[in-house]
């Protein structure tokens, strides 16, 4: 049984990684909001990350951070704050995390980090450009820590694109807007939560044990193919 910390599991794709891993492992999960589930597996902090001190734990093989943002604006209308803001519950959220909790991960078993990314970074589009740059950060990152811990801690990110949560419900929130969606990706669809899960799930496995510093595309072909 792996010892899991995850980060914002209460909701979207945190919840849906939280749900998978419950049968199987001891969750810790670290959020403002408490899960709608109740389970003997999990264990809940109410906790702002970006605020409030970050509880003890003894033991972790797993750390996931899920917390995000999705802030569209044409570029004159971010302000400073926008960014700032965005960078904080993004990469400032997950370095706190880290710095608190890599002393005990290390002693874990097979011990690895996952971290979110999202395709914006890698493929231009108008009215990303706060998220971007903070995703941008996490990307950094990945491939820094990756080299350092090299011998000792796996990480790795996954770079989603848009997902069907409570935080891309007003781009998803009406059949047209679905259906524009859609077809905007190659390959006709776009992300559930649980489909995030299942990489998040392989990459935490010992299946993954030779994978780290990387970024995974889940893009259903939009970053990938032209078509």
């Amino acid at each position: 049984m792996k010892k899991i910390v995850i980060i914002g599991g209460s909701k979207g794709i945190g919840s849906a990684i939280l749900l998978q891993q419950l049968e199987q492992n001891l969750v810790y999960n670290i959020s403002r909001s408490t899960p709608d589930i109740s389970h003997p597996n999990l264990v809940h902090f109410d906790v702002d990350v970006l605020c409030d001190i970050l509880p003890d734990i003894e033991s972790i093989d797993t750390l996931i951070y899920c917390p995000g943002s999705i802030n569209l604006k044409p570029i004159l209308s971010l302000s400073i704050d926008d960014f700032r803001d965005d960078f904080e519950i993004n990469v400032i959220g997950a370095v706190k995390v880290i710095q608190k909790y890599l002393p005990v991960l290390k002693k874990g078993d097979n011990p690895s980090i996952v971290l979110f990314s999202t395709v914006a970074v890698k493929l231009g589009m108008p009215f990303h450009a706060s998220i971007a740059v903070a995703k941008g950060g996490i990307e950094g990152l990945v491939k820094s820590l990756g080299a350092e811990l090299a011998s000792v801690v796996r990480i790795n990110a996954i770079a989603p694109t848009i997902t069907e949560t409570s935080l891309s419900a007003s781009i998803l929130r009406n059949d047209r807007m679905k259906e524009n969606m859609i077809e905007r990706h190659p390959m006709k669809d776009y992300l559930k939560p649980q489909e995030v899960a299942e990489m998040a799930d392989f990459l935490i496995s010992d299946k993954a044990q030779s994978i780290s510093g990387q970024i995974f595309q889940m893009d259903y072909g939009l970053v990938s193919f032209k078509l």
